[in-house]
C-alpha cells in the first residue's frame, strides 16, 4: 500500500518503512508524528485519488532525527553598479520513518517504546561489587608495599659533650714597615738679630 502525502510544499509517494526527508517538523527523535495532508492512497488493486485531498486518511511517521541538508550559496551581482551579495543557506530537515497508512480515520497505534535492556543495568550492578574487591585488593597490596619506617639510630655521644671552646688564635704583631724616607730634619730657629743703639744716645 502507498500514499503520496504533502508536506512543506513537496509531495512524496510512501510506503511503510520508508525513510523519507523532509523540510523542519516539530518533534524529538523517537516521537510518532501524523501526517493529514493525504493527496492519494492506493495499492495493487485500486487507487483513491483525494480532491484535493482523501478524507479520513492519515501517515504515522517516527522522527527519526533533526538534521541540515548541505551548504548552498547564494549570490547576488548588478553589473557596473558595485553591487555584491554572498549569502550561505542550510535548510533544517528532519528524517521520518513511515510506520503506518491509515484509512477511514483510523488512529495510529502507539509505538511501543524499545525496552532499555534491563541486563546492562544488572550487569553494572554486577559490576559494582567486583570493582570494591578490586579496589579492596588494590589497597591491601599498596598497604603491603608501603616500606616500613626506617629505625631511629641513637644520636652520636660526641654530639651531647659541650663543644671544645676554641682559643682564639694569637695574633702575630704586624710588622713595622721601614720608612721608604728619612724624616725631614727640622731647621734651627733663628736667633734674633741685636738692636743697634740709636745715633744720638751712643755718641759721648
Amino acid at each position: 500500500m502507498f500514499a503520496v502525502v504533502r508536506t512543506g510544499g513537496k509531495q512524496y509517494r510512501v510506503a511503510e518503512n520508508d525513510v523519507i526527508v523532509v523540510e523542519k517538523l516539530a518533534g524529538d527523535a523517537g516521537e510518532v508524528i501524523v501526517l493529514g495532508d493525504i493527496l492519494a492512497v492506493g495499492d495493487d488493486k485500486a487507487q483513491i485519488i483525494g480532491t484535493p485531498t482523501v478524507s479520513g486518511a492519515s501517515v504515522a511517521a517516527q522522527v527519526l532525527e533533526q538534521t541540515r541538508g548541505d551548504k548552498i550559496i547564494v549570490f547576488k551581482k548588478k553589473r557596473r553598479q558595485g553591487y555584491r551579495r554572498k549569502r550561505g543557506h542550510r535548510q533544517e530537515l528532519t528524517a521520518l520513518r513511515v510506520t503506518e497508512i491509515l484509512i477511514g480515520g483510523k488512529k495510529p497505534s502507539p509505538v511501543k517504546a524499545k525496552a532499555k535492556a534491563p541486563a546492562k543495568t544488572s550487569a553494572k550492578s554486577d559490576d559494582k561489587p567486583k570493582a570494591e574487591a578490586k579496589e579492596t585488593a588494590a589497597t591491601k597490596t599498596e598497604a603491603k608495599a608501603e616500606p616500613k619506617p626506617a629505625a631511629k639510630t641513637p644520636a652520636a655521644k660526641t654530639a651531647d659533650k659541650p663543644a671544645a671552646a676554641k682559643k682564639p688564635a694569637a695574633k702575630k704583631p704586624a710588622a713595622k714597615k721601614a720608612d721608604a724616607t728619612p724624616a725631614a730634619k727640622k731647621a734651627p730657629a733663628k736667633k734674633p738679630a741685636a738692636k743697634k743703639p740709636t745715633g744720638g744716645a751712643a755718641k759721648k
